[in-house]
């Protein structure tokens, strides 16, 4: 891992060691509320590993904090200026791409702000989120292809798309040029309950 994964990777781990210690819980606990193995929340609290976004929900609606709770500060009243560069990258493509988490609320009701970014020949494949999410995509650069629930759409730049997460879904830029989208994610009634099994990623 680069510096700044390194980095990232450091303060999840703190924060899911810290949230799971104030629950009461054994790493055990942990993984068997998550659905992930006890092996990957160890590596994870370590900080040894750059965890899939999936590994990271699952974590982060078991512990009952939401996604954005693990890689920020817990939020306060005051307004939070996030200056561009400034947020967490949570996904990496294998010729340069990135899924920016840029900004979030505090649950039950979360909601995320991505920044995201597809180079030619890049896809990024998620496992369905819990019930009710829902996903808003604008394409700000572009063309890009989403299957939802096995329906194929190609949006370009302009378009938007509506769609519920709770389902598996993936994005993929199958043009020559870049790609370059606003996603937000709303997740309702986080820490509910644990999400359906799955294996590490």
């Amino acid at each position: 891992m680069e510096a700044s994964a390194q980095t990232l990777a450091r303060a999840i781990g703190a924060r899911v060691k810290h949230e799971r210690r104030t629950l009461g819980w054994t790493l055990d606990g942990l993984a068997e509320r998550a659905g992930v193995s006890r092996r990957m929340v160890v590596s994870v609290e370590q900080g040894t590993v750059n965890p899939s976004v999936g590994t990271l929900l699952r974590l982060s609606d078991a512990l009952g904090v939401g996604l954005p709770a693990l890689v920020e500060p817990p939020a306060s009243k005051s307004p939070k200026l996030m200056r561009g560069g400034s947020g967490a990258v949570l996904w990496t493509g294998e010729h340069g791409g990135r899924g920016i988490l840029v900004a979030g609320t505090e649950p039950p009701d979360v909601v995320e702000l991505w920044d995201w970014a597809l180079h030619p020949g890049e896809r990024h494949e998620s496992e369905a989120h819990s019930a009710g999410t829902r996903e808003l995509l604008h394409l700000l650069e572009g063309t890009i292809m989403i299957e939802v629930d096995g329906q194929t759409y190609e949006l370009v730049a302009g378009d938007a798309l509506t769609f519920f997460g709770d389902t598996d879904h993936w994005y993929a830029n199958v043009s020559s040029a870049p790609a370059r989208f606003s996603l937000a994610v709303f997740e309702p009634g986080v820490g509910a309950g644990p999400r359906s099994e799955i294996a590490d990623a």
